[in-house]
């Protein structure tokens, strides 16, 4: 399963040979059904044929196979039963409604607030482009500087740019300068100089990429070229929420990547947010996963891992035994 693509064709796409033999829906396939089927139930058959002669000392196997067992059931069982689904919450509101496939709208026994959305972003970089088509210079391969306090020196398309001033929440001071405000509408600006090596020729100035709160600036280097500021990447994106359930149960956390919030059977990640407005989204994305069989998968993780630690265990106490055993019998004086 892991050495092909899984999926399903598209509508109206022909399937090929190698769809229809099952090889890209594996777990769909009848031959995996009836494999799991019967591991399952082999399994089982050997628990049950062990506890029908059951002995304290074979705690550390009933740990390992009972906790093996219950992962493939609850896992098996817990994949018909998942539920995937993308929620979009603007800030300051409380969302429970959901589009499903078809784009159906339909309410979940969840709903959520956002309080807070935030984003930390990197130092954005500069590049020379042709001021009519836009093009960053060289076409072949355009030149980028990465700005950066502790190396202010770059080169850009036979420009040598010296970086003197950098702020990252700027906002404009007057026509051409800017001051440090740390504001929702804040983006990053830089005053720089460009010395052409040709023919030393100079440019100075401020340059800003802007945002949806403000325009963006330019250095124009002459008549045909100009330095700008390319969008600031992502660093890392928050989301302040507050999770409420029917039965009454809340739960605030804080949402980022690859650490979600857990509340009953559901499990709720940072998905995303308004890539064009970046800083100033006025929603997020959050993905909620519905799985009622995963506390099961996870007390099954927690049986194998007690049953592997009492094997250890049990394997050093036997071999600590057996060497007690031979010291025994060599200290013991020889029969005639």
């Amino acid at each position: 399963m892991g050495l092909t693509p899984q999926g399903t064709p598209a509508t109206g796409e022909t399937a090929d040979w190698f769809t229809r033999l099952g090889f890209t829906g594996m777990t769909s396939s009848w031959a995996f059904v009836l494999i799991y089927f019967f591991t399952l139930l082999s399994l089982g058959c050997l628990i049950a044929r062990k506890l029908l002669r059951f002995h304290w000392r074979n705690y550390a196997f009933y740990m390992n196979h009972i906790g093996l067992w219950l992962v493939l059931f609850a896992a098996g069982i817990g994949y018909a039963d998942m539920e995937r689904y993308v929620m979009h919450v603007r800030e300051g509101e409380v969302e429970w409604r959901v589009y499903d496939s078809e784009g159906v709208v339909k309410e979940l026994p969840i709903a959520i607030q956002l309080n807070d959305f935030d984003m930390e972003e990197y130092p954005p970089q500069l590049t020379v482009i042709d001021r009519q088509s836009g093009a960053p210079q060289p076409v072949v391969k355009p030149d980028y500087y990465q700005i950066d306090t502790k190396s202010p020196k770059g080169h850009l398309d036979g420009w040598d740019i010296q970086l003197e001033e950098y702020i990252h929440h700027a906002v404009r001071n007057s026509d051409s300068t800017y001051r440090e405000v740390p504001m929702p509408g804040a983006s990053p600006a830089a005053r720089i100089q460009a010395v052409r090596k040709a023919d030393g020729s100079k440019a100075s100035g401020w340059v800003c990429g802007g945002n949806q709160a403000q325009l963006y600036m330019t250095l124009p280097l002459n008549e045909q070229l100009c330095v700008v500021m390319t969008a600031p990447e992502p660093k890392s994106f928050t989301s302040d929420v507050e999770v409420y359930m029917p039965d009454g149960v809340t739960k605030k956390g804080v949402l980022e990547v690859n650490k979600p919030l857990r509340i009953e059977s559901w499990t709720i990640y940072q998905y995303g947010y308004d890539n064009k407005a970046g800083r100033l989204s006025s929603y997020s994305s959050m993905e909620l996963v519905y799985d009622p069989w995963i506390i099961p998968v996870y007390i099954g993780f927690a049986l194998i891992a007690l049953g592997s630690v009492a094997m250890i265990w049990n394997g050093r106490l036997v071999k600590r035994r057996k060497e007690n055993d031979e010291r025994n019998d060599n200290d013991s004086p020889e029969k005639e």
